[in-house]
């Protein structure tokens, strides 16, 4: 006698060998014997021989209607051996009862087990749900090989278009299309961005870095609602006129500067500092916007300011306008040049100049001091500037000479073509600006930190620099303290701290009071927007070096080897390193072949071709950035 009989969710047979009640030995077609329960068994016969049981009975499930047997089912629990009676209409035969449990079991979405060889019939609702969530299932299923199929053969998917963002920085591998994106990824050994270039899904390399950026940083995009600056106070106009020092692209003019003569013979020397505190205060909508911000962000090419323009227009320096500053005016000698004492106010201010970088430093440069040439507008106020920076700089300490090699590097990026050029950092414009301006922040910060004034500092102290709310000693400027208070178009922190010096100023109670928790949020919040837009401006000026070689189908390029086989390339700011590089001195020059470039991955590859005879003196890079960017910053 045969079993057919039920274990762990399949059908099976066997013949039996001892027949225990409750249990039995049996034999399978294998001739493995084996032990089962005798509750698991379904139906025990003679004929059809063993071998041959199961597939017959597979065929006769096959050949069931399953629609036509739910319709059969009664509406309470029932047994497969009554339904195959009712089904068949006469007893049925061992295999005809195979066939409906088998059917039965198959198809779980009609009938709900109860037990072994026991069904129930799923309700009409239930069914209806069902098959349809089977039907999506296999659509979805279908779209998912199209996809794959298409994207493995380099075709972006009709519907990929409006989820490439999600696909390339936030993808969700419970989506359809990520698991698609997945498996072709798989296919063509590539990575998603690459797979997506392939696909035209990234017609723009720069736009792919930047998209990530924006989506990171600014999910809510980079465009300002409609808002308005609040009225301030008329405030006394300054005797004096001033004129601004800046990169040609700036448009948020911060700093500005006057020379005068006082009647005793000394010079009165003004440090003008547009003033949006006056109109920004403390919770209004503007003010939310740049806090949401922190800073302008620099990109070769482009920025994104922190300020809308309506405002920036309202407060910046702009030549020929009168605009609100506030100043630092210092009573230098006019003999030895030192800084006998300083007073700061509010005012307006009349604008004469801005002046450029490109066309001023043609002019004034330091062969020009030299052969004492003052034939262009500000010569004599920019000679006794320059001459003033040197005597700023020594009183913190410093030779002069810690600059004079430093490079900056300066992007011009026009419809994605990149030019990039240096200029040696400490230059005459470079000097007086960056004195004055680390001048002006080191006595405000003195002025806050002698009145018990809550500001935030930037401090350093065994090379390492952070933000505080805390006065304290700057070691790499040499200044007992140091704040950020000279760019408040640019900068929340500068805002902030103007409005506190402001306040000073105005003998009113400041903005925030000491251990403020609102100053400590800025300075956080700022500590971390500022170190990720200077990444993103870093990477940047990574992926413009590298369009640069592509752009200008650079083969081979000089390097300075700055340790073991770490190289920085002479001409444009990137570094790397090549393992085909032999172990040479430091500083030497040698000479390598680009490889494959990747704009993407930001990456690239080049081969060591030759080193040459001579060592190259050693040229100190600065990070590179716009001239913008780094103005009056450490």
């Amino acid at each position: 006698m045969n079993i057919f009989y039920e274990e762990e969710g399949s059908f099976k047979v066997g013949s039996i060998m001892t027949d225990n009640d409750t249990s039995l030995q049996i034999e399978s077609i294998q001739g493995k014997r084996s032990k089962i329960k005798s509750a698991n068994v379904l139906l025990r016969f003679a004929q059809p021989a063993l071998g041959e049981f199961m597939a017959q009975a597979e065929q006769i499930s096959a050949e069931i209607d399953v629609d036509f047997l739910w319709e059969t089912c009664p509406p309470e629990e029932f047994g497969f051996d009554a339904l195959a009676t009712e089904y068949f209409g006469h007893t049925p035969t061992p295999l005809e009862s195979a066939g409906i449990v088998m059917r039965l079991h198959s198809a779980p979405m009609y009938f709900y087990k109860k037990g072994k060889g026991h069904y129930k019939a799923a309700p009409p609702e239930a069914l209806k749900s069902a098959l349809a969530s089977a039907e999506k299932k296999l659509a979805l299923a279908a779209l998912l090989v199209r996809y794959t199929e298409e994207l493995s053969t380099f075709k972006l998917p009709a519907e990929f278009a409006d989820k490439l963002a999600q696909l390339l920085y936030t993808p969700d591998r419970n989506t359809l299309e990520v698991k698609a994106l997945e498996a072709a990824c798989a296919a063509t050994h590539l990575s998603p961005a690459h797979l997506l270039q392939r696909c035209g899904g990234i017609p723009s390399t720069k736009d792919y870095h930047l998209n990530r950026f924006l989506l990171e940083n600014f999910p809510h995009g980079i465009g300002f609602p409609e808002v308005s600056v609040e009225p301030h106070p008329e405030l006394p106009l300054a005797e004096v006129t001033a004129f601004s020092i800046d990169d040609a692209s700036t448009t948020e003019i911060d700093d500005a500067f006057s020379v005068a003569q006082l009647p005793n013979g000394n010079w009165n020397i003004g440090v003008h500092i547009a003033a949006p505190a006056l109109g920004i205060t403390p919770n209004t909508p503007v003010d939310t916007l740049a806090a949401e911000r922190m800073s302008t962000v620099y990109m070769p090419g482009a920025k994104i300011t922190m300020l809308p323009e309506n405002v920036v227009q309202e407060f910046t320096l702009c030549a020929d306008k009168v605009c609100p500053a506030l100043s630092l005016y210092m009573e230098v000698d006019s003999g030895t040049l030192a800084v006998i004492g300083t007073h700061s106010r509010l005012e307006r201010l009349h604008i004469s100049a801005n002046l450029r970088h490109d066309t001023l430093e043609p002019l004034f440069n330091e062969n020009t001091l030299a052969d004492c040439k003052l034939d262009y507008p500000y010569a004599s106020e920019l000679t006794l500037l320059w001459n003033l920076s040197h005597k700023l700089e020594a009183a913190r300490g410093k030779n002069g000479d810690n600059n004079t090699q430093q490079v900056d590097y300066n992007f011009n990026v026009n419809n994605d073509v990149v030019t990039i050029t240096n200029r040696l950092r400490g230059s005459p414009i470079d000097k007086v600006v960056s004195e004055l301006m680390i001048f002006v922040n080191s006595a405000w910060g003195k002025l806050l930190a002698d009145n018990e004034v809550s500001g935030i500092y930037r401090t350093q102290n065994n090379g390492k620099v952070k933000m505080s709310t805390v006065a304290a000693p700057h070691q790499g400027l040499g200044v007992a303290q140091y704040m950020w208070s000279s760019s408040p178009l640019r900068r929340y922190v500068d805002l902030v701290n103007q409005r506190q010096i402001i306040q000073l100023l105005a003998k009113e109670p400041p903005a925030y009071a000491k251990n403020d928790n609102a100053l400590f949020a800025v300075l956080s919040n700022f500590d971390a927007a500022y170190t990720a837009y200077n990444e993103f401006q870093r990477q940047m000026e990574r992926y413009w070096c590298l369009r640069w070689l592509v752009q200008e189908k650079v083969q081979q390029i000089e390097a300075t080897l700055i340790r073991e086989n770490l190289v920085r390339f002479i001409g444009i700011p990137l570094v790397g390193r090549f393992p085909s590089i032999p172990e040479l001195p430091a500083n030497t020059l040698v000479t390598l072949e680009i490889g494959e470039i990747d704009l993407l991955e930001l990456t690239f590859d080049a081969r060591f071709v030759s080193a040459a005879t001579v060592v190259a003196v050693e040229t100190p890079v600065v990070p590179p950035a716009t001239v913008e960017a780094v103005e009056a910053s450490d």
